[in-house]
């Protein structure tokens, strides 16, 4: 993504110290606009930039345990919804200026932003359906050990320990990160086949693991990567030039704030959600002058420093509840691995604290995926029919 500080224009935004309304109110004051303003479209416009300014600061004040958590990232979500359709409402409000140059080209880059946004929302589901898969492990171990509701109070044997290991290190596995892009997903499966190869019984449950996994629909092709759509999302994403901005009457704003906020969503989703070829390298090189660049960049430098975490480094995603679910899972393989039988009261009643706190974990989860799963879906269809309306209008 370019450097956002404009150089080289006949008309620049050349004092970056004020506000960039402001600036326009002065210079089209002393001109006449192509378009022509009122004082009412003008506090829309401001309007738009403070209440996006305020979901993002919002949205920054949160502690760190909270930050990447479900609730946090559906509140993410909700900030983008929000903003889209203040902007919606923004280009219904001026659609003639809206169809005249240069802010029909503004328009339709944004459009084509929004419309490789598209294949990241297909991605993003695509990681909440392999966050089920290792939901569904988990209730194994739970069942094995005694975590689940409807189980029995019973002691705990070999039997049950097997089980449970068995279905932790699948959970292992499958929670690695992978680098190879369009890969990944089958690497870790054909991992399940190489796993204790001695045991038949283990090959038949990993090859049902593998086909399983094979019959799922993935939405986005094995050769996608998320770090070069997002790169492509934020290709030639530049603050608009002072000419731009008078010839717009100020409406070049709100389509430069717009594709900004669409950019750092994805991005964010992206870290939290694990997807195909993750990366992080994207630079965010906002203004200090628009209202809602330091929450944003502040959250950009707080994720990034959680992915620079030494038990966050390698991980498939940086979700809050993906970090517990792994420690917990992690623990409790640990201390699975360590039991000697027939197991004591004392060793039996911490194989149940940790049972416990992986089920708590678990049932985090379930509250919030589906809700978020929902969210995404609604992301994609409102770009869908954001753009529809836009092609209708011509």
């Amino acid at each position: 993504m370019p450097s956002t500080d404009y150089q080289g224009s006949s008309s620049p935004l050349t004092n970056l110290g004020r506000s960039f309304l402001p600036l326009r109110r002065d210079q089209v004051h002393s001109m006449e606009s192509p378009i022509g303003g009122s004082p009412s479209n003008e506090a829309e416009l401001e309007s738009f930039q403070r209440q996006v300014a305020d979901r993002f600061h919002d949205l920054a004040s949160v502690p760190s345990d909270e930050l990447l958590s479900l609730p946090w990232v559906r509140k993410l979500i909700d900030a983008f919804l929000c903003c889209q359709e203040e902007f919606r409402v923004i280009l219904f409000n001026n659609r003639t200026p809206v169809k005249k140059p240069p802010m029909d080209r503004l328009i339709a880059d944004y459009n084509e932003r929004a419309v490789k946004a598209l294949d990241v929302c297909n991605a993003i589901r695509d990681g909440i359906e392999q966050i089920r898969q290792w939901q569904k492990l988990i209730e194994i171990v739970l069942c094995a050990l005694g975590g689940d509701n409807n189980s029995y109070q019973r002691s705990l044997g070999e039997g049950q320990f097997r089980r449970a290991r068995k279905a932790l290190v699948d959970l292992a596995i499958a929670m690695l990160d992978e680098k190879d892009s369009g890969q990944a997903l089958a690497h870790r499966n054909r991992s399940f086949g190489r796993h204790n190869n001695s045991s038949s019984h283990s090959k038949d449950h990993h090859h049902r693991s593998l086909g399983h996994f094979r019959s799922l629909s993935w939405s986005v092709s094995r050769s996608w990567s998320a770090a070069r759509q997002l790169q492509a999302i934020g290709n030639n994403l530049a603050v608009p030039r002072g000419n731009e901005v008078l010839a717009t009457n100020g409406l070049a704003m709100p389509v430069y704030t717009m594709g900004s906020v669409l950019l750092f969503v994805m991005w964010a989703l992206v870290a939290a959600i694990p997807c195909q070829d993750r990366g992080l390298q994207v630079h965010f090189n906002f203004p200090r002058q628009f209202p809602w660049a330091a929450p944003i960049i502040s959250l950009h430098e707080r994720i990034l420093e959680e992915s620079k975490k030494r038990d966050r480094k390698n991980a498939c995603g940086l979700l809050r509840e993906i970090y517990q679910m792994e420690k917990c899972s992690r623990l409790l393989g640990e201390l699975a691995d360590s039991v000697q039988f027939p197991l004591n009261e004392e060793k039996e009643k911490e194989v149940k604290q940790r049972v416990n706190e992986l089920k708590q974990v678990s049932d985090a989860m379930k509250e919030d995926l589906e809700p978020l799963e929902k969210q995404v879906r609604e992301v994609f269809h409102r770009i869908v029919r954001n753009r529809t309306e836009g092609l209708d209008s011509l």
